[in-house]
């Protein structure tokens, strides 16, 4: 198995990356948070969200880490960050319809490439990293090798592969979810979407070579006809009206019960303590199917590591059997096996896993939801700023903070 020594696939390690980092998620971070400076060399931000993605640390978790040591006014811009990540996930929660728009433009977009034959050059040129553009091409190299990227990076590299190199948006969301051992739906697809255009209409977000030179320490040093910094945003529809979040599904604490352990929430243990008493647990294989193509090796080691090791930390409290699944018919029939009266497990966002659960027929499938997503996700109604509005209110709500 692959393994990523710099994101080791375990709790504990996701537990030692936040304690190392909380010293500093103060006025350090703020000051030193949009530079680059290099593979490796990355210690200036968390990188955590890794563990963040797939709840190996929840929000909460490190919220209150960092809030255990600095005020809400110094930390302001960490615990903004967090909320961002909070923000696209119910911001795309209200509006499903955009990820399945999102998976049908990818699909659209790969058979162009087959019948263009520039157009697939450009885009293998891109993915590999040899398209002449220095910074472009480190960028790519580093996602590719260490399945991690400097945000203000992600950002440069959108903006270069859209308004620059002139390749669908679709393609370039694709290659990150196929690369980024953090690759979530509503994050990836949402910001991709903002560096178009598509996400706040009109505004889009263009790479400048100041920018990139001040940012990466003078490591890179864009000529200035290399980038086009004139493009006009992408053009697309309106987006669909938000609608509710779907009202939870209802636990039967005496039915007998099947729990699922998926990748969208590996600390299950606000489950799992409650009045619940599993007779086996499904382990759900990490979903293959966020991309049409085939993820990055070291992603699918990483995820399926961190499942595992989930399972085995909660061994005790999953039941008699364990049983490792990848489909919907075959969680059927384990449950169909165990005479389980429900199936019980953490809900699961907009993506695969939820596409999954869908699919799951025959027996009723009781999706819990936690209270930091049900009481934030309402207010991603339009823009972050919107939102940001809301956070004086969830920390006091979460943590008995005061305002930021």
């Amino acid at each position: 198995m692959t393994q990523n020594f710099a994101f080791p696939a375990s709790r504990i390690a996701a537990l030692e990356a936040l304690q190392r980092f909380v010293p500093q998620a103060g006025t350090s971070y703020a000051r030193t948070r949009n530079f680059d400076f290099g593979q490796d060399l990355h210690k200036n931000v968390s990188q955590l969200s890794p563990y963040l993605r797939h709840r190996v640390l929840t929000e909460e978790d490190v919220l209150r880490a960092v809030l255990g040591r600095h005020s809400a006014v110094s930390a302001e811009k960490f615990v903004q960050e967090v909320f961002w990540r909070t923000y696209w996930k119910g911001w795309l929660e209200l509006r499903p319809a955009i990820w399945q728009s999102y998976r049908a433009g990818v699909l659209r977009r790969l058979d162009e490439i087959q019948s263009q034959s520039g157009l697939q050059q450009r885009w293998q040129d891109a993915c590999s990293g040899t398209t002449g553009l220095e910074y472009f091409d480190a960028w790519a190299q580093e996602l590719t090798k260490t399945g991690y990227l400097h945000n203000h990076a992600r950002m440069w590299f959108a903006s270069v592969w859209i308004f620059t190199l002139r390749l669908p948006w679709e393609l370039g969301a694709d290659f990150f979810m196929r690369h980024l051992l953090d690759g979530d739906p509503a994050s990836n697809t949402l910001s991709w979407r903002w560096v178009a255009g598509l996400q706040t209409r009109g505004k889009h977000y263009l790479a400048r070579p100041e920018n990139i030179a001040k940012y990466t320490d003078g490591r890179f040093h864009p000529k200035p006809a290399e980038l086009d910094t004139q493009a006009y945003p992408l053009e697309g529809p309106e987006h669909p009206p938000h609608s509710p979040l779907p009202r939870e599904s209802r636990l039967d604490t005496k039915a007998t019960t099947l729990f699922v352990l998926h990748e969208e929430d590996l600390s299950p243990g606000w489950i799992l303590e409650r009045e619940i008493h599993p007779v086996g647990t499904a382990v759900l294989a990490a979903r293959q199917d966020q991309t049409p193509l085939q993820p990055a090796p070291q992603v699918t080691a990483f995820r399926n590591a961190l499942i595992q090791e989930a399972a085995d930390r909660w061994g005790p409290r999953l039941g008699a059997e364990v049983d490792h699944v990848d489909s919907a018919m075959t969680l059927t029939q384990m449950a169909s096996r165990l005479n389980a009266e429900q199936i019980v497990t953490s809900f699961a966002p907009v993506g695969p896993v939820a596409d999954l659960m869908a699919q799951v027929s025959g027996v009723p499938v009781v999706q819990l939801r936690r209270p930091y997503d049900t009481q934030a996700w309402p207010h991603a109604t339009a823009g972050f700023f919107k939102f940001k509005a809301n956070i004086p209110k969830l920390l006091g709500q979460f943590f008995n903070q005061e305002p930021v």
